[in-house]
């Protein structure tokens, strides 16, 4: 029997911890022989990455224990953190990057020893930092990318492909490091050696060019000697983006371009130029935030795997020769941007609108997949569960805007007749990404108490093409604040909202979007403001963020010497006499990606405003929470910002302490 309350007001079984302790999803697979590898979040262990094992027999355990933690911090977002190979004798070789001390490590799981090291360390800047390996026995050594700090500042780095030992010679000297490529890109990708061992392929681009923007193919001779010849660039330029290169078996080179205004498969031919695979208005690649993302791996057989899709995305098996796409079958509405390849096999990571992220095999000879890792486990009864609807809104100018509508929903309480239920528009980071159609246990813990939320994927986002990422070019802090509010006053001129209780929520960009929308709109009357950028023109100063997006804001906004006064214009930071709804700040103070000063001066501009506010910091965090106090905390405040400005009752909680 279900219990007529108001919207807001329900109560449910998903409380902060448990959406806490399943925040975060598996990444980064890999084919080990006849085992499958991946990483897997532990936010009650402090937000470590464990490496988990899938055995031949199929039983999964975590390959190393606590405190060890797999995560690259390579230009800061990181990007594949292991690798591994079969052998004969001695069971598989494991490579990996451990978060603590960055040093790169070898592991031999099925002997009874412990990681030994294979690189340095260094006392300069941030160190050495490694990311995208790639083990060759028969050399002896790892492919990888290194970063290298030569200076304090965030921007004194370089990067270069890199062979380090096996034997762990360059564990404590660095000269032993062979360095690969030329150094001619500030930005570079693992190298893929060809299966004839003869030549080598990688991607690279520069300031204030961004991977989505455009990037370089570059092939190099590989000498008997292990070394580079002389790169030079065979694809992509300062206007194609290329996302991925990979060798087929047969030695051609496949890549994905975006050089018809969508990521589309090619193949490089000699003789007539570059093919294009399978020619469609959908993606086949994606922005590259993290080193090593894969979109599609070839196979032994000629035939390739590709993740590809419009929005959502899909697994499917493309044969070259034809250009014959046959998706597999199943629940899963997103797969991830990671793929490996054995055999026949073809494992992936993918979710589903009722699942979360889980390890999924496909056997490409009888086109069954099935779920070998992480699977997903109903937590609570399933009912409970959001119930989403995919839409396209109008936006201005008549542009079209896509969004997941998560209306309220628990099978134990109705709302009251005639009553609209309050919502929270989430904008999500980037600002060039995308949220996916996937089960988060985060927007059930608001939609289950009676409050809809709407994950807005505004102009700028990816998925859709290149003509609607580019919208927000030099538009930030105007499209994507524009496009919220649309969702938001056609959720409440539909009756689906109460256009006096809407909110906007976000992180990273999406929480500069959050800011911006509460300084240049009328439309919310709260929001949440998570690690957040501020002050343009601080984050666009010599040591005002990392470097890989230290020229980011050129296309977003501007080149600052020619356009300054707008830096200042769109800033939240510039503008506190025009914020005047109750918000909350929640920031990690061990971000180098939007630092706590940002947030300090912002607030030090509201003293005295009188606009309700609150203002939580968490030791040990940094851009992005991971640990499960963090997370639980942060819920649980950001339900009380509501409660308080939507005037509900929420007596189960915590009071988050408002202050003016």
């Amino acid at each position: 029997m279900t219990a007529t309350g108001a919207y807001g007001t329900w109560s449910s079984p998903i409380d902060a911890a448990l959406a806490a302790s399943h925040d975060g999803r598996p990444e980064f697979v890999g084919a080990v022989g006849d085992e499958v590898w991946w990483t897997a979040p532990r936010p009650a262990e402090g937000g470590r990455r464990a490496l988990m094992r899938r055995r031949a027999d199929g039983a999964e355990e975590s390959a190393l224990p606590a405190p060890w933690n797999v995560r690259s911090r390579v230009i800061e977002y990181g990007g594949h953190p292991w690798a591994g190979t079969a052998r004969s004798d001695g069971g598989p070789l494991v490579v990996f990057v451990d978060f603590a001390d960055q040093r790169l490590y070898a592991y031999e799981p099925d002997r009874a020893a412990e990681p030994r090291p294979l690189t340095p360390l260094s006392a300069v800047g941030d160190g050495l930092r490694w990311v995208d390996p790639t083990i060759h026995l028969d050399r002896g050594e790892v492919w990888c990318v290194v970063e290298e700090f030569t200076g304090e500042s965030p921007t004194d780095v370089r990067r270069r492909i890199a062979a380090v030992p096996l034997d762990g010679s360059a564990a404590d000297d660095r000269s032993a490091v062979r360095e690969l490529s030329d150094g001619r890109h500030r930005f570079v990708t693992g190298a893929r050696l060809s299966p004839d061992g003869r030549r080598a392929v990688w991607l690279g681009w520069d300031h204030p060019r961004m991977p989505w923007d455009g990037t370089d193919v570059m092939l190099a001779d590989v000498g008997d000697d292990g070394t580079f010849g002389t790169a030079r660039q065979c694809a992509g330029g300062p206007d194609e983006s290329v996302a991925q290169v990979e060798w087929a078996a047969d030695g051609r080179l496949l890549f994905a371009s975006d050089r018809t205004g969508w990521w589309n498969l090619y193949c490089a031919d000699p003789d007539r130029g570059d093919l294009a695979l399978c020619p469609r208005d959908e993606e086949f690649g994606g922005p590259l935030w993290r080193i090593g993302q894969k979109w599609f791996e070839p196979l032994d057989s000629g035939l390739i795997a590709v993740v590809h899709g419009k929005g959502a995305t899909a697994l499917g098996v493309l044969d070259p020769e034809t250009g014959e796409l046959v998706d597999v079958p199943g629940p899963w509405t997103e797969w991830a941007s990671t793929l490996s390849v054995a055999g026949s096999r073809v494992v992936g990571l993918a979710a589903g609108a009722h699942t979360g992220y889980e390890v999924v095999e496909l056997d490409t000879r009888t086109g069954h997949p099935r779920v070998i890792g992480s699977p997903h486990h109903d937590v609570v009864d399933p009912a409970y569960y959001p119930e989403p609807v995919v839409r396209t809104f109008d936006g201005p100018a008549g542009r079209e805007i896509h969004a997941h509508v998560y209306p309220p929903h628990n099978p134990d309480h109705t709302a009251p007749d005639g009553e609209r239920p309050p919502y929270v528009m989430w904008a999500h980071g980037g600002p060039t990404s995308r949220v996916p159609l996937v089960l988060d246990l985060e927007i059930a813990y608001f939609t289950s108490r009676g409050i809809g939320v709407a994950e807005i994927n505004y102009g700028g986002s990816t998925g859709y093409g290149r003509e609607y990422r580019n919208r927000l070019r030099e538009q930030w802090g105007v499209v994507d604040v524009e496009d919220c509010a649309a969702v938001a006053l056609a959720l409440a001129a539909e009756g689906n909202a109460d256009p006096a209780r809407l909110a906007i929520r976000g992180g990273s960009a999406g929480g500069w979007t959050s800011a911006a929308s509460l300084v240049s709109t009328d439309v919310y009357a709260c929001g949440t403001i998570s690690y957040p950028i501020l002050d343009l023109t601080d984050w666009a100063s010599e040591d005002g963020t990392h470097d890989f997006e230290c020229k980011y804001l050129e296309s977003l906004i501007g080149p600052f010497a020619e356009v300054p006064e707008r830096y200042r214009e769109r800033s939240p930071a510039s503008h506190p006499e025009q914020v005047t709804a109750p918000f909350l700040l929640l920031q990690g103070l061990d971000d180098v990606i939007c630092p706590p000063v940002q947030c300090e001066r912002f607030l030090t501009r509201m003293a005295g405003r009188g606009v309700p506010h609150a203002y939580l910091t968490f030791q040990g965090e940094g851009h992005g929470f991971r640990r499960v106090d963090t997370l639980v905390r942060a819920l649980e405040a950001e339900l009380s910002l509501y409660a308080q400005a939507f005037g509900i009752a929420r007596p189960d909680i915590p009071v988050l302490e408002l202050e003016k």
